[in-house]
């Protein structure tokens, strides 16, 4: 049997297998060192499948999608059916930004919001989420704060239009928008002294 059959075979086996010890054991087993390129991509597509197992025990799919830093085993998690696991992708600062902006996305509002508070999120991502009428109180009150921590490298004028767009969401809270009517970007603190004349 070929080494790839061989793979196939293994594969297949872990994507369908209910061996729930087996599942667990390979979602824990060290990954071999990377410098091994042809070992090291066969553990990371084995545990692909396992990944992709919903045999696999919620939280053993909850740690892969907490620690993996592998696009493809992060792929199959963020389409997992229970939101926890998605949820886990999304907080995972070592996924794609293209990959957690999908997650900003998702039908759940805690992935959603795990989604746009991670770091590596777009501010296209950010900017839809602080418009968004869905987007929780939580999310909002961060989202209000970009770009305004000393030492903040977020760039201005994306942080600027972002804080801006939440104090236009209607769902942004007097509190959030009482904080935004003293933001230093003239524009959005007029935007949430708008918001805040409107609601009286």
């Amino acid at each position: 049997m070929s080494s790839q059959e061989s793979l196939t075979t293994e594969y297949e086996f872990l994507r369908h297998t209910d061996d729930v010890e087996e599942l667990s054991r390979r979602c824990h087993t060290p990954l071999p060192d990377p410098s091994d390129a042809a070992a090291f991509s066969r553990a990371t597509a084995l545990l692909e499948a396992v990944a992709g197992n919903m045999s696999t025990p919620e939280e053993d799919r909850i740690f892969l999608a907490s620690t993996m830093p592998y696009p493809n085993i992060l792929v199959k998690l963020s389409t997992d059916p229970l939101a926890s696991v998605r949820e886990a992708v999304a907080a995972n600062t070592d996924s794609k930004d293209w990959l957690v902006g999908r997650l900003t996305k998702d039908e759940d509002a805690q992935v959603r919001a795990k989604a746009l508070m991670n770091p590596v999120t777009t501010w296209r991502m950010r900017m839809e989420g602080a418009q968004d009428e869905r987007t929780t109180d939580e999310v909002l009150r961060f989202l209000a704060t970009v770009g305004t921590q000393e030492g903040d490298k977020a760039p201005v004028v994306l942080a600027a239009m972002v804080r801006r767009a939440v104090a236009q969401n209607p769902h942004a809270d007097d509190d959030i928008l009482h904080n935004l009517a003293s933001d230093s970007v003239p524009d959005v603190a007029h935007a949430a002294q708008h918001a805040l004349e409107n609601r009286q």
